[in-house]
């Protein structure tokens, strides 16, 4: 702990950021150059996505074991993993891995059924993702690996947890003797302390064995995340992509579930831990000047960033939305929030700002099909009325919560991005962004810079805390048949994580598809004024599919009628996914389920909002509707397949 206070200080030292603002100013310099002579072209599109998750309980706690040895080691347990609760076997259903056709075709996104299963060329990453493995048969679990898209590059506050960045030893020594919680649930006389229904589903901590396998550290020590290798953006990348997001999604569930923990594909809690939930965000400690938050993963850059945030807001950092108005001592509210996030490596370094100008156009109406988080936790409403919350609360609360959390200095570093007028504009603006917790490479590193990524380390790491709603990823390992280690991606934050694998499988073929297939269509929906962008943004967070959108048409029209919107998104997203080489009956398979949720007016959010204003008209108090509608929730996703079936 020490340590890290040690470097959280060095990071927010007046010397380091003059120093770190030098070695950023240089390093941008040098790759302003390197785009203009073209070193950042490629040969072809790739695509790669990202999925965080949460834990809750499996099942009841046991009681303490009488013996009081195995008492004093489950106690100890406790403190060092850091649970709050136990589990039952990994989900099951949409996460089978598919079965080989015996027309021999490819991946399906069907659980038991429809391809083979294909794993990434070893040497596709744009990133290095460690040793990944996708080999169901031998059920090895993957070294802890490093995160696919590299260091500040993932959702929420975007550490890589295996980068240098994060801590050195894990948190539980290896060594350490295995829990005596997990052994106490097969004594046949164990009885929950808590009455079954009142714990079912709340929110837990993960033990770090759980990242032993496919799942990656995030914020909370509550969140986890999955990444897939990039791959080429034709049928077979998508394929591979298919498989991955299933099998990995399962295999970390799977190993959550030897700890009596579930990993959940949800986009933000609602049922909160015991302690409650302004408790847990809020726990911390002091130690020389330092904020610790209890429940955040103590990586130095995590830690910085908090005291850095906390620094710009006085002490205290406000949250307010529709039904809650308070503040914390600390950002780990935005881990609250899960997403998903799709990128797509853009091979013409010059038509970079095409695509990326499009990309923004499209934020409204793929986030008002995706909106998956109206409701926060129940115990943060007091006595807000019901009726009320439901016709009032945002569709996708993600945004607020992650905004709210981190946006404390002068300029709000998450926001929409303004469009670009020249590709090395993508340098230029991580250069002007507000300079967040600043970290040296000698800090962490006492090797020579050898390779790419070590020239522009610096850069790199400022990249990490601008937080836009989209953003430009400069550079990445090779993609095999697509890319070298120079390439510009764009990083699609803003779409929440889905119930199944196969949801999020077809919001990344949406994503990606649309933005391929405005472009190569020449579409002129880059005309929308970018404010009416914005504004279709965050009416979308608010409003879901009832939002107030704006959009461009074919012809040049200005249009806010959804189905005039519909039609072009999906019909531009499959004229992008066929541009690729991506068969009809694949592209069918990717959209026919996000299409069938237009059709039908429903996103998952509105699901829950009914679901909810089902319980409240029974009788039910809002806490108590809020959390039959989780488990609701949760009991769905096991069940089905794809969030078409819930309808």
């Amino acid at each position: 702990m020490d340590d890290i206070v040690d470097l959280v200080t060095r990071s927010l030292a007046d010397e380091t950021a003059a120093a770190f603002t030098e070695r950023v100013d240089e390093q941008a310099m040098q790759l302003r150059r390197a785009i203009e002579s073209g070193e950042f072209d490629n040969e072809a599109f790739s695509v790669g996505l990202e999925i965080e998750l949460y834990a809750i309980n499996a099942e009841p706690d046991p009681p303490e074991p009488d013996d009081a040895e195995d008492s004093e080691e489950a106690t100890e347990a406790d403190l060092n993993d850091d649970l709050s609760g136990s589990s039952e076997a990994a989900w099951s259903g949409s996460l089978d891995a598919p079965a080989e056709p015996e027309n021999g075709g490819g991946a399906s996104l069907e659980p038991n059924g429809g391809g083979a299963s294909l794993e990434p060329d070893e040497g596709d990453p744009l990133e290095p993702a460690g040793d990944e493995s996708l080999d169901q048969d031998t059920g090895d679990a993957a070294d802890e690996s490093d995160d696919a898209f590299g260091p500040g590059e993932g959702p929420s506050l975007d550490i890589d947890p295996d980068s240098p960045l994060a801590d050195d030893e894990p948190e539980t020594p290896e060594n350490e003797a295995e829990s005596a919680v997990e052994s106490s649930v097969e004594e046949e006389d164990d009885e929950p302390y808590m009455d079954p229904e009142d714990w079912e589903g709340r929110l837990t901590r993960l033990p770090d064995v759980v990242f032993e396998g496919e799942a990656n550290k995030e914020l909370g020590l509550h969140n986890a995340e999955v990444n897939t290798k990039p791959n080429s953006f034709d049928q077979t990348g998508m394929e591979v992509q298919t498989t991955a997001v299933e099998m990995q999604t399962k295999q970390a569930r799977q190993q959550a579930s030897k700890h009596n923990c579930e990993l959940v594909l949800d986009a933000m809690w609602t049922i909160p831990p015991e302690e409650g939930s302004k408790e847990y965000l809020s726990a911390h400690e002091m130690n020389d000047g330092v904020v610790l938050a209890d429940n955040m993963r103590q990586a130095p850059r995590y830690v910085a960033l908090d005291n850095e945030a906390l620094d710009h807001a006085g002490g205290s950092i406000n949250f307010d939305v529709p039904g809650h108005s308070g503040s914390f001592p600390t950002i780990l509210f935005e881990s609250l929030a899960t997403s998903i996030q799709p990128h797509l490596q853009v091979p013409d370094a010059e038509a970079f700002p095409e695509y990326y100008n499009a990309a923004i156009r499209t934020l409204g109406p793929l986030l008002a099909l995706s909106v998956n988080s109206p409701f926060l936790p129940a115990d943060m409403y007091g006595d807000t009325d019901g009726e009320w919350l439901c016709e009032t609360t945002h569709h996708e609360l993600r945004i607020a919560a992650f905004e709210q959390s981190v946006n404390t200095s002068e300029n709000p570093k998450v926001r929409v991005p303004q469009d670009l007028d020249d590709t090395t504009d993508v340098v230029g603006r991580v250069v002007d962004d507000d300079l967040f917790a600043p970290f040296l490479r000698e800090f962490l590193h006492d090797d020579d810079r050898t390779e790419f990524e070590d020239d522009f380390w610096e850069f790199d790491h400022k990249r990490g805390t601008y937080w836009r709603w989209l953003r430009c990823v400069v550079g990445g390992a090779p993609v095999d048949g697509a890319s070298t280690e120079k390439s510009l991606r764009i990083e699609y934050r803003p779409l929440p994580t889905q119930p199944h694998a196969k949801d999020m499988i077809g919001l990344q073929a949406l994503t990606v598809g649309l933005i391929r297939g405005l472009v190569v269509a020449d579409h002129p929906v880059a005309e929308l004024p970018w404010q009416e962008a914005r504004r279709s943004f965050y009416n979308a967070a608010d409003d879901g599919l009832e939002a107030d959108l704006s959009w461009v048409t074919a012809q040049g029209e200005r249009t806010a009628d959804h189905d005039a919107i519909y039609d072009e998104v999906f019909e531009y997203a499959r004229l992008g996914l066929a541009e690729q080489d991506i068969s009809e009956a694949r592209i069918d398979e990717y959209l026919g389920s996000i299409e069938v949720r237009y059709d039908a007016g429903m996103t998952p959010s509105d699901w829950k909002i009914a679901r909810v204003r089902e319980y409240l008209d029974d009788g039910d108090d809002l806490s108590t509707a809020i959390q039959s509608m989780q488990r609701d929730y949760i009991a769905a996703s096991r069940e089905h397949h794809s969030f078409e079936e819930w309808l």
